[in-house]
Parts: C-alpha cells; sequence; structure tokens
C-alpha cells in the first residue's frame, strides 16, 4: 500500500483529497495541519489517517517528518490560498507559500530522496492579467501576476522546476484554476454568496447579500473533480512536467449569483461594497487543460448547478 503524504490536509482541498483517496482502498494517508482549529474540518475521516501538528516554516520538524513518514508520494497543498487577503498580508503570504515549500524540497534534496514524487500544487492565477488573445490559457502562456498570492505560487512553481532540473528531484506542477465546493471558507466568491444566503434563511441577517465585481468571468471546477486530477497526476504526470486543471468554460458572477439566489425562496436584495473589489482584477479566464485531458483522459464531470446546490446546502446545515 503506498503512503501519501497531504501538507494542509485539514485545509479545504487537503480534505478533498484525503476523502478521494481514502475511498481507493490502495494509500495509507499521512497529513500536517498547522492549526488545532482546522482539526474540525477532518471529522468523520481522522480515524482513517494519521495526523501531524506540523508549522513547515521550522525545517528540522519536516525533515523529521518526512524521514519518519517515508511517503511514496507527498502533495504539497499548505499555504496561505485567498488572493483577497494576500493584499492585506503580503509578506506573510510570501513568507509562508515560499519558505514551507522550501522545507519539503530541500529535505529531498539533502537526503537524495529522488524516488519520492511530489504534486505542488500552483495555481491559474500566476498568469494574472491576461489578454482576449491569451484565452484559452494554456501552459505557455505568460505570467502577470495580479496579486502577492500570485506572485507567491510563482515562486513555489518555479522552485520547484528548479528543484527538479538541478537535484532530479521527480517534481509535478500543476495549475489548477478556481476550485468550489463544501467546505470552502468564507473569502472566496462562491462560498460567501452561499453563506450570506443561508444566514438570511436561518434570520441570522437582513436580507440583503453584499457583493463584489459581478462583471468577472471565472473558470471554476468542482473540487471532487479537481481532487481526482491530482490523483491522476500523481499516477501518470510526466516528471518536471507543468499542466493547467480546469473546466475549460468561464462562469460570469453575477449569473452565479443568480442561480445561488434562485435556489432560495426568500426575497434577498443585492447590495455592491465597494471594500469587496480588488485593487486590480482580470475580466475572463478560462482554462486550457488539453495537455492534461491528452495525457490522462480526465476531464470534469459534475454538473455546475449541482455544485451550487451542495455549497448552499453545506452552509444551510452550519449557520
Amino acid at each position: 500500500m503506498n503512503r501519501v503524504l497531504i501538507t494542509g490536509i485539514t485545509g479545504f482541498v487537503g480534505k478533498h483529497l484525503a476523502e478521494h483517496l481514502l475511498s481507493q482502498k490502495e494509500y495509507e494517508i499521512v497529513g500536517t495541519y498547522r492549526s488545532e482549529s482546522g482539526l474540525k474540518s477532518a471529522e468523520g475521516i481522522k480515524d482513517q489517517l494519521t495526523l501531524k501538528h506540523l508549522d513547515l516554516q521550522n525545517a528540522e520538524a519536516v525533515e523529521s517528518l518526512i524521514l519518519d513518514v517515508k511517503p511514496d508520494y507527498i502533495f504539497h497543498l499548505a499555504a496561505q490560498a485567498s488572493p483577497s487577503k494576500s493584499f492585506s498580508t503580503p509578506v506573510e503570504t510570501l513568507t509562508n507559500n515560499i519558505i514551507s515549500e522550501f522545507s519539503v524540497l530541500d529535505v529531498l534534496k539533502k537526503h537524495t530522496l529522488a524516488d519520492i514524487r511530489v504534486i505542488v500544487i500552483s495555481t491559474g492565477e500566476i498568469y494574472g492579467i491576461v489578454t482576449p488573445s491569451d484565452i484559452p490559457v494554456d501552459e505557455q502562456t505568460p505570467l502577470r501576476p495580479a496579486t502577492p498570492y500570485a506572485v507567491s505560487k510563482i515562486a513555489q512553481d518555479y522552485l520547484s522546476l528548479q528543484y527538479h532540473l538541478a537535484y532530479k528531484l521527480d517534481v509535478i506542477r500543476l495549475r489548477p484554476f478556481n476550485h468550489i465546493g463544501p467546505g470552502q471558507k468564507e473569502g472566496f466568491v462562491v462560498a460567501d454568496f452561499a453563506k450570506q444566503i443561508a444566514e438570511i434563511e436561518a434570520g441570522k441577517r437582513e436580507p440583503v447579500l453584499s457583493v463584489g465585481n459581478l462583471d468577472a468571468k471565472r473558470d471554476f471546477t468542482d473540487v471532487t473533480d479537481m481532487v481526482k486530477a491530482y490523483e491522476l497526476a500523481m499516477l501518470k504526470a510526466e516528471s518536471g512536467e507543468v499542466y493547467n486543471i480546469g473546466s475549460g468554460k468561464s462562469q460570469k458572477i453575477a449569473d452565479i449569483l443568480d442561480k445561488l439566489l434562485s435556489l432560495s425562496m426568500k426575497k434577498i436584495e443585492v447590495k455592491v461594497d465597494q471594500s469587496k473589489f480588488r485593487p486590480v482584477d482580470v475580466p475572463e479566464i478560462i482554462c486550457d487543460y488539453q495537455k492534461f485531458h491528452k495525457l490522462t483522459g480526465w476531464k470534469p464531470e459534475i454538473p455546475f448547478e449541482k455544485t451550487l446546490e451542495n455549497i448552499l446546502d453545506y452552509w444551510r446545515k452550519i449557520v
């Protein structure tokens, strides 16, 4: 049975990835978490895996963990993952995201562990300000980062490439575009909408929904489809390569809001909040995932409307 180490396992994607891998009955899962509060998200699966409380910026602790666990695969998910938050915490975002990955890669370099495959999760955000001629965005599209978060992920992306080229580490770089689903925290647009609607339905806030830029168009994939792609990358991707993963379609934020509102019986007023706008935003982005599709056959399967229903039902249960 292959052993898989997932950094940031109690995060939104980490939990979904762990659940998916556990369902395959082929993997022994070890996961790191940074905050005790994050353990709540591991309810239901924590008895099926091993959890390690760890600050990934502590190089010695990371070294001890990897040498003890002896994983066959490492999914490096742990990061400050909010583009919006990165504007107010740029230093923390850069420091956390870069040093945490360095800690992992340097252990493999130091101990010549080139047989451990590392799947580094970059992001479609690194393409930043794309032009109409760039769409759909493939792996050769120029990088024009528009957020401190995107800068930190470029550093992670290229740091792992450098370790592959210089030290022959078995590294795969994935650039997932927006992914959504139950369990995603507020601070992300669809989760924000759904949480507010659920609170209004529960009588916990006035029937006014606060929104930011509704004109932007984004490429959204259900997180369940996304983690299936992660496993396929682990099994089939070519060492050192980079792959975009997304739906290949754009969804206008205003249309997403309308679809969520249509799922509620409440009459809700929509109010634009300028504080929710980013200093710079991209009008539209669409992922070209053909490179990954040709290699693995992967494509999204869950209907977008079903994803929205699942997200709203999730918030209805917890508000």
